[in-house]
Parts: C-alpha cells; structure tokens; sequence
C-alpha cells in the first residue's frame, strides 16, 4: 500500500524585515525537525521520495530530519494550493512506495482532510500525518482514497 506523509515546515522565525520564503527555522525549530526524523526512522516510515517547497525553512526542516531519500524541491508547494499539492502528488512515480510531502500550513493541513475526510483541529509546526492510500498509481489519489494512520507532533 502506497504511503503519503505530510509534514509541515518545523517552527521558523518571524518574518520581520525579511521576505517570507527566507525565513529560516528557530533553535527549537531544529530540534523538533531532527525528533521528527527520529521518529520517522524509528517507525520504519524513511521516504523513497522527498516533495518539498523551496523555502529556507521547508528545506532547513527537511535537512534536520536526515533522511536518506531522494528529494525535489518544488515550487508549487510554496504557492499553498492543496489543489497544487495533490497535482503534484499525481506526477510521483508509480515505483515510489513512500512519499514525503513538505510544506507550509494551511494547505498541508487541508490536503490531509481532503484526501482522508478527516484532520486533526490543529497542525501545529512539525506536525505530520500519516496516509494510507490503496493499491493503485499516484495518478490515482483524489479526495476520499486515504485512510489516516496516524498524526504526530513535536509534543507527542
């Protein structure tokens, strides 16, 4: 069974004086990144395949979280369309079995609601979630097909 995880960018700095997609993360930021790459690993939940945006604090987020996985950065994930989001879920490769999506809320959020029919009330910082999706290709996944594994954050 395929598995999408969508992570929202750890916490950033606040954007006073600097455009928006330089932002970079905080110390605690970091921190939770790097637990949230621990976490992955100790789960057995490593991606094949990396979706990110190219801001400094998406791409800083996914650098903490070490992962061995080829990634791409993209920068339709900046623009915060979960429409966006799902396209360019539908272009991964069919031989990737495990994709991790990094963005920025509140399309992250959405995506998960829209594809399982349900969320968690809040996707704080480094929050993740976990999809199951069926049997099939990724040109397949639409609204409905997931199944919500699990939800995980910093302070869980």
């Amino acid at each position: 069974m395929p598995t999408l995880i969508v992570l929202r960018h750890a916490k950033a700095e606040a954007g006073f004086g600097k455009p928006d997609i330089d932002r970079v993360l905080t110390d605690r930021g970091r921190r939770d990144a790097a637990a949230t790459g621990d976490w992955l690993r100790a789960g057995g939940l490593v991606p094949d395949r990396v979706l990110c945006s190219p801001a400094a604090r998406t791409r800083e987020t996914l650098a903490r979280l070490a992962l061995d996985a080829e990634a791409g950065f993209e920068p339709g994930i900046y623009d915060n369309e979960p429409e966006g989001l799902l396209a360019l879920i539908r272009e991964v490769p069919d031989e990737t079995d495990r994709l991790l999506l990094v963005g920025h809320n509140p399309s992250v959020h959405q995506l998960v609601h829209d594809l399982t029919g349900e969320a968690p009330d809040a996707f704080p910082t480094c929050a993740l979630a976990v999809i199951g999706l069926p049997p099939g290709e990724w040109t397949d996944v639409r609204p409905g097909l997931g199944a919500l594994r699990t939800v995980h954050t910093p302070k869980d």
